[in-house]
């Protein structure tokens, strides 16, 4: 069985795109309250999960109630347990649906579950999530920068924005032309969306053919989705790589070490299933060469964005 990819609400399981495709799992002691769900339920349904994958991988919003990640930490201390990842991400909620879509993806190739769990954070920056919105001001302003004369202007009737959140927060005014401020992917992306309380037609319209995306599709807003945008006025989208096989070749072309707390490889700075950092560059020990695309996978995407093997594929300036 491929490593489990679970996630804190049912809303962030996207359709699997093929057959080969799990689905995640919701983890129902995210959903429901300690009061309806008792630690022993939680402790049991993780344990299973890691009975049936051997592994657990589980996505956790940086803007879920505290509770939620300390039930999540509790149930991995109770159990003792290091196969269990607990990723918090900063992405909005259709932008962290789409990363929970793509694990579930490469959970079906060759990867070990510690270069599994650490894409996360890789993928992450190769996913351009916004919204438009009718409405910035009660948007937190640690999220996404709303100047005060953008704040001014959100009580104005029919004022609208565009804001991305991911992967560089920005937040522009909407004039009613085509012209597209928001810096849009540089690859081959399909654009997702899903409307809220304004209608759509800037996003398909306009958005769409300026990032140039392949294929635009409607999903399901979050439930999430209005409290974090701090409106209902709104029309989340996210655009990310659909192609599995541009997936593969990104995270294989970087650089793999192994941890030298917990012994699983593991990809960038920091291992997702104990969080030991990486020893400086001076103290790992030599990688053996390896290769790290197998002949069968080796695909070449006409505009994918991976980097060159041994390279970091995090853009310059990330952590």
């Amino acid at each position: 069985m491929p490593t489990a990819i679970a996630v804190t609400g049912p809303d962030l399981v996207l359709p699997s795109p093929d057959r080969h495709t799990p689905s995640a799992a919701v983890l129902q002691s995210a959903v429901q309250s300690p009061r309806t769900y008792s630690l022993d339920q939680a402790l049991t349904e993780m344990h299973t999960l890691i009975e049936h994958h051997g592994y657990v991988i589980a996505l956790c919003p940086s803007s879920a109630p505290a509770s939620v990640a300390r039930r999540l930490h509790a149930v991995r201390s109770v159990l003792e347990s290091d196969r269990i990842a607990i990723v918090r991400s900063d992405l909005p909620p259709l932008g962290l649906a789409v990363l929970a879509l793509q694990l579930r993806q490469l959970s079906v190739c060759d990867f070990s579950p510690g270069v599994l769990a650490s894409a996360a954070r890789l993928l992450s920056h190769y996913i351009h999530a916004g919204a438009l919105l009718g409405s910035v001001a009660r948007l937190d302003r640690g999220r996404i920068d709303v100047s005060l004369e953008s704040h001014a202007k959100s009580w104005l009737p029919g004022s609208q924005f565009a804001a991305l959140a991911a992967p560089q927060p920005e937040l522009v005014k909407l004039t009613g032309g085509d012209e597209v401020d928001l810096p849009g992917p540089g690859f081959a992306t399909t654009l997702l969306y899903a409307p809220g309380r304004l209608a759509p037609d800037w996003v398909t319209g306009t958005l769409a053919p300026a990032w140039k995306s392949q294929e635009v599709t409607e999903v399901q807003l979050p439930a999430e989705s209005e409290r974090w945008w701090a409106t209902a006025k709104l029309v989340e989208f996210a655009a990310a790589i659909p192609d599995i096989s541009v997936l593969y070749q990104l995270v294989s072309s970087v650089r793999r070490d192994d941890c030298h707390w917990c012994g699983l490889e593991l990809i960038g700075d920091r291992c997702a299933f104990c969080a030991a950092p990486l020893p400086p560059p001076g103290e790992r020990p030599a990688q053996p060469t390896r290769t790290l695309v197998p002949a069968s996978h080796r695909l070449r995407p006409a505009a994918g964005p991976a980097p060159a093997p041994g390279t970091s594929a995090l853009p310059r300036g990330a952590t």
